[in-house]
């Protein structure tokens, strides 16, 4: 598996056992040049005081913040983004400032705003049109930093309505903006029953960012019985040009030995 550009590595899933400020230096130190992240922090905006050690740690790395999740809310208990929340507009407009302000600082082009779940006792129609004005609010910010919002189908959790790439991708018509687009994670269409290959054919052009996993288990690609290797020829082949994105929960030994033979131009020190 060769890669035009060097993967990022996520290091909220990638490396959590490693204490969250340190993080950045682990991947470094393993090779790579870019991280993302889900949110770090434990509420929406955090205190000044944490977004400096958080911006540091990154900085002192060496390390670009390619990729950066808006607060989703609680995601251990469930939770799975909070723009198409109304109780929770203010939070998400808020959070938005605090994100990009983070992005522009480390040089992240990408923002994962993730959806959120259904609410019960919220007719959908009023959900799906609070997200599209957030999606909007999101990609405009993002924007001015040469960044884009990014949306994404995900699995394992009922109560989140974006499952498929169609699905994804029918909101962004809705925006009918390329601030926002669409994050195409091979394990969760997989997962969902959604052919990922079909997926990049017919949305090559929707496509900001590629995550990978393989499935089933979300291991590291060989874990499991997804062509990862034949998914990102084919991505490439239809005009992407982003980084990969690892995006998975380690189950061997060495969660990079995969990259035996990219990790050259990965910057490898190990």
């Amino acid at each position: 598996m060769s890669l035009p550009l060097p993967p990022s590595v996520n290091c909220s899933i990638v490396l959590p056992d490693v204490p969250l400020l340190e993080r950045p230096a682990a991947a470094a130190a393993a090779g790579f040049d870019a991280v993302e992240f889900w949110w770090p922090f434990d509420r929406s905006v955090p205190s000044d005081a944490e977004v400096e050690a958080f911006v540091t740690a990154v900085s002192d790395a060496g390390v670009t913040l390619t990729g950066l999740n808006f607060a989703a809310g609680d995601m251990p208990a469930g939770e799975r983004g909070i723009l198409s929340d109304p109780a929770r507009a203010a939070e998400f407009a808020d959070n938005v400032d605090v994100a990009v302000g983070i992005g522009s600082r480390l040089g992240t082009t990408g923002f994962n705003a993730l959806y959120g779940n259904r609410i019960d006792g919220l007719a959908p129609q009023a959900q799906d049109d609070l997200a599209a004005e957030h999606l909007a609010l999101a990609g405009r910010a993002a924007a001015r930093i040469g960044a884009v919002a990014l949306l994404e189908p995900v699995s394992g959790v009922d109560a989140y309505p974006l499952k498929t790439a169609a699905d994804a991708v029918a909101v962004l018509d809705r925006l009918a903006s390329d601030d926002v687009r669409l994050l195409l994670d091979v394990f969760h269409l997989a997962v969902n029953g959604d052919d990922p290959a079909a997926a990049i054919d017919r949305y090559a052009d929707r496509i900001g960012h590629v995550q990978i996993a393989d499935a089933p288990g979300r291991g590291e690609p060989g874990t499991g019985d997804l062509p990862v290797a034949d998914l990102l020829d084919r991505v490439y082949a239809a005009g992407y040009r982003g980084r990969i994105a690892l995006e998975y929960k380690p189950v061997t030994a060495d969660p990079f030995g995969w990259l035996a033979g990219p990790r050259a131009a990965v910057r490898s020190t190990a």
